[in-house]
């Protein structure tokens, strides 16, 4: 048995949110739409899902054309049967993982960041799929009472901590 594995780097605007997760079935697509439209409203968003049997397309929802074409074009490049990618704007994965991983076929949540990220792929005879991912940078040192008071205080300013 043969095997190939890729690392495919994900393309997305700096401040723009991507959440991959796994599931099982088509009824995916309208499902996580569903569950996002009804976390936030006027959330917009793009949502990519491989379908892995049958025309094996990508099929696609959500809210804005520009992230649909980014999801899209994510999705091809991973190529992973059964995975999907929501790449979001204006709201934060907190806001919807919830949500999403409510969704019953929905299996496991790879990642939810903003940060640059890596897709780790490998492709066999039958197809391709996920090994894991690289979600930014490693460690630059461990944070001192200065970086504790930036933490504290960015969660306050925008909204997650009082």
């Amino acid at each position: 048995m043969t095997q190939k594995i890729d690392i495919v780097k994900i393309t997305k605007p700096e401040d723009t949110n991507i959440i991959i997760g796994q599931t099982h079935f088509i009824k995916t697509v309208e499902d996580v739409y569903e569950a996002l439209v009804s976390s936030v409203p006027g959330i917009k968003f793009g949502l990519a899902f491989c379908e892995s049997s049958g025309a094996c397309k990508v099929r696609l929802e959500g809210t804005d054309e520009g992230l649909k074409k980014m999801a899209a074009e994510n999705a091809m490049a991973v190529g992973a049967g059964h995975v999907f990618f929501v790449l979001l704007e204006g709201t934060y994965p907190i806001n919807v993982l919830n949500a999403i991983k409510n969704v019953p076929e929905v299996c496991s949540i790879y990642c939810a960041t903003a940060n640059p990220l890596e897709v780790i792929v490998i492709e066999t005879g039958q197809g391709r799929g996920i090994i894991g991912v690289v979600d930014g940078s490693k460690p630059k040192g461990i944070e001192d009472q200065d970086d504790i008071a930036w933490r504290k205080d960015l969660l306050r300013k925008i909204g997650y901590k009082r």
